[in-house]
């Protein structure tokens, strides 16, 4: 490997964290304006900028190409990240300090280190360090992913269509790698994601003394017994395309493999990772099943009385080949007379979605790996977890989400970073990355030039 300066990138990664630009959901929240600033002060120019509300500001820079006809490529990193609870962090959440190889903050995977990194391989380009590629190079910085996407990217798609025009997307979920069944490290590249099908589930009772309980009509139970049906229920498996290329790309031995792709068979191999490695069993199990997590709960006015409305919000995500009928009726299986108790509400419903694997980017990433490594073992992944990219694969662009990775964190490790405690990466990945980024853009524009 090449000696990599990572200097550049975690400067810009602890000036983004620093921004804190906690998005809680509500629209005055983000503060994105902050980063937008940063990321002007590091381009040396303003770009054009867009500002749906006070503070929720996304950043557009684009580089026109030499031919017109050519395929423009997006770098797209979102400038929000989630709240955080303190008390669960050893260190300053948004000190952005260095410790143990690590740059510690939260943002710092999800996904400030590849902003800052896209950033980084962008500004040669928008400087004239670098000659302009074929076609146009643009990079965005985004609001409000962590939210939806409402006063971000699926804003600016619907009302600035022109603005974020690409033909190839490069945003996130950027993996670490993994080791084969053979022991080589193998790449994940993110080519898809599952589908929120969010659903409110609200009940109605009948007020009563609450000393007096017995045969009361409590919303509050309705709602209990619902969310226990939800979760104690097996949910329905779908083995898709991107997953049979990412259990083959592992070369595992042919019982494993099997075990992983047979619907009869994954759940049992799911408990069987579950033992030395929980975390890559949820990731396993997300990418292999229709996914439902009750997460929010409310319900009743006062301790002593019965609760005459109650409600329940739940998590639910689709694979590609599953869709709301399918939602419908699994809920409709599991909760059976009950469901019928429900008023059932879709406040978000997204269908799964993704960009399959071959074309110009898809090469290019290839070519990205095996110049940095000799490698060109890159292997399709599905993302449990929604991002922007959507809003543009909806419209027909190629979107990949890539990285390039120290084994400081484990696969498993990494992926419980995402909105979790002690969020960090390490020093030299940042580096990695923006080479691997820088990389993949040059040969990009090698390959869009032919």
């Amino acid at each position: 490997m090449t000696d990599i300066k990572s200097g550049e990138t975690l400067e810009l990664l602890q000036a983004l964290i620093r921004n804190e630009c906690v998005n809680t959901g509500e629209p005055e929240s983000g503060h994105e304006d902050r980063s937008v600033a940063t990321l002007a002060d590091f381009f040396d120019t303003q770009g054009v900028e867009y500002e749906p509300l006070p503070g929720r500001r996304s950043v557009v820079y684009r580089v026109p190409g030499t031919d017109p006809s050519a395929p423009a490529l997006m770098l797209m990193g979102h400038l929000d990240v989630v709240p955080v609870s303190r008390d669960g962090w050893s260190r300053d959440p948004f000190a952005g300090e260095v410790a143990e190889g690590m740059v510690w903050g939260r943002g710092t995977v999800d996904m400030l280190n590849l902003t800052a990194s896209m950033a980084v391989a962008f500004r040669p380009y928008l400087q004239g360090d670098l000659p302009p590629l074929a076609g146009d190079l643009v990079y965005l910085g985004v609001a409000d992913e962590e939210a939806g996407g409402v006063h971000g990217a699926k804003w600016l798609v619907e009302q600035h269509p022109e603005a974020v025009a690409c033909d190839f997307l490069l945003t996130e979920i950027a993996f670490p790698p993994l080791r084969s069944g053979k022991g080589d490290l193998v790449y994940p590249v993110k080519v898809g994601e599952k589908g929120p099908h969010w659903r409110r589930f609200t009940a109605s009772g009948t007020p009563a003394h609450g000393s007096q309980p017995h045969g009361t009509d409590n919303a509050l139970v309705k709602a209990a017994r619902a969310i226990t049906a939800v979760v104690d229920s097996p949910s329905p498996v779908a083995i898709t395309d991107e997953w049979r290329a990412f259990v083959a790309g592992l070369e595992l031995d042919e019982d494993r493999a099997e075990a992983l792709t047979n619907p009869d068979l994954i759940d049992a191999e799911i408990e069987r990772i579950a033992e030395s490695r929980p975390g890559y069993a949820r990731y396993v199990h997300a990418c292999t099943h229709l996914t439902l997590s009750p997460n929010v709960a409310t319900g009743g006015t006062k301790l002593n009385t019965v609760a005459d409305a109650a409600e329940a919000q739940i998590d639910i995500r689709v694979l590609p080949g599953q869709d709301e009928l399918t939602v419908e009726g699994h809920l409709r299986k599991v909760l059976g007379p009950g469901f019928d108790d429900f008023e059932i509400e879709a406040t978000m419903d997204h269908p799964a979605n993704s960009s399959g694997i071959g074309g110009l980017l898809w090469e290019a990433i290839g070519d990205g790996f095996e110049h940095l490594t000799g490698s060109r073992r890159t292997i399709p992944a599905i993302t449990p977890a929604v991002t922007d990219a959507r809003f543009f694969r909806q419209h027909g662009t190629k979107a990949y989400g890539v990285g390039w990775f120290d084994e400081s964190l484990s696969f498993d490790e990494f992926l419980a970073m995402f909105h979790g405690n002690d969020e960090r990466i390490g020093v030299a990945s940042l580096g990695m990355t923006t080479e691997l980024l820088s990389t993949i853009v040059a040969r990009f524009g090698t390959r869009s030039a032919r």
